[in-house]
């Protein structure tokens, strides 16, 4: 069940704002990619006179009868940003994933790769990207129709995989993960246009209160938190082991967490997370000798395909970023 940990008091909700007002803290910044009609600003060298800006796009684009979730399933996503689903798999498929996950963690011929992350203060690998084209198992789960038909349902067409990786927390040791949009990355990062992408976290091991499960704030999907600070070159070699720049300021947060709370789904291994690109989330450290591990696939509308960046000097590498249809290998 989720576990509520904070207040729900009302705020007034700040909606009078204009986008061109940004124009001012916006225009030294030349080689962003059309910053002054971005509806998204972010990455800025001042704050706004808001501390948000609310959502263009719709949450929910397709319909009930499209697809296996329910109308009440399709409602919750659209009301609090995300739905989770005990049990999504279980038995001998869980077990089979469980063990590709542990095999690819042991791949000592990845460690020191570019798409393998190890923890700050150790080699033990935090985040492993791409794995849907490293495993022909994950390749299988990311295009199961399963998945796939409640991604139609939620975005209203047709998606590709954007990214894909396993996040591996080790007992005691695992560290977490600030507060963020992965929108605000993708859009800055990636030049992901519009909030047209849902993320799909499995997890695979049990998630309990004390190792470090993921923490939303149900409802903060519903607007874009600008962060400030210009992004640096090569930015991901640092914010994938810890993110500093990308990170909303502490005001707006308090503000929508004093609104809407936290929760934090937590239950037996083989539950689905979907979650809004925009939702806000992060993750304690794992306080428990228990490992944390999840798969994480990240669909993004075909119709929405990366651009330029919006708010740093060029592109991710591809293992964090991928195009459509594109055919990743560890190789290049």
């Amino acid at each position: 069940m989720p576990v509520q940990t904070s207040s729900n008091r009302k705020l007034k909700q700040v909606t009078d704002y204009a986008v061109a007002d940004a124009s001012a803290t916006l225009g030294q910044a030349g080689y962003f990619a059309d910053r002054l009609r971005d509806p998204y600003p972010s990455r800025l060298s001042q704050p706004l006179d808001v501390p948000w800006l609310d959502r263009q796009e719709a949450v929910v684009k397709g319909r009930a009868e499209d697809g296996p979730l329910s109308q009440a399933q399709l409602d919750e996503f659209d009301r609090k940003g995300f739905l989770f689903e005990p049990n999504f798999i279980r038995g001998e498929e869980l077990e089979a994933l469980y063990g590709e996950l542990n095999e690819l963690l042991g791949r000592d011929d990845f460690r020191g790769r570019d798409f393998s992350i190890t923890e700050p203060d150790s080699r033990e690998i935090r985040s492993l990207f791409a794995i849907h084209f490293l495993s022909e198992r994950f390749r299988r789960l990311a295009h199961d129709e399963r998945l796939m038909g409640r991604v139609r349902q939620i975005l209203g067409g047709d998606a590709y995989v954007h990214q894909s990786r396993i996040n591996y927390k080790p007992g005691f040791e695992g560290k977490g993960f600030n507060c963020h949009s992965d929108f605000e990355t993708w859009h800055a990062e990636d030049g992901m246009p519009a909030m047209h992408a849902v993320s799909a976290s499995i997890v695979l091991t049990d998630n309990h209160a004390f190792n470090g499960p993921l923490m939303l704030i149900p409802g903060s999907h519903k607007v874009f938190v600008p962060c400030l600070g210009e992004t640096p070159d090569d930015h991901h070699k640092q914010s994938l082991k810890h993110q500093a720049f990308g990170v909303p300021g502490r005001d707006a947060l308090r503000q929508l967490v004093e609104r809407h709370g936290i929760e934090a789904p937590t239950g037996a291994a083989g539950g689905l997370l979907l979650f809004d690109c925009n939702t806000l989330h992060g993750s304690n450290a794992n306080m428990s000798p228990d490992p944390r591990s999840n798969v994480f696939f990240v669909y993004n509308r075909r119709d929405n395909a990366c651009v330029e960046p919006f708010a740093a000097r060029r592109r991710r590498p591809s293992f964090l970023a991928h195009a459509p249809d594109e055919a990743w290998s560890p190789e290049r």
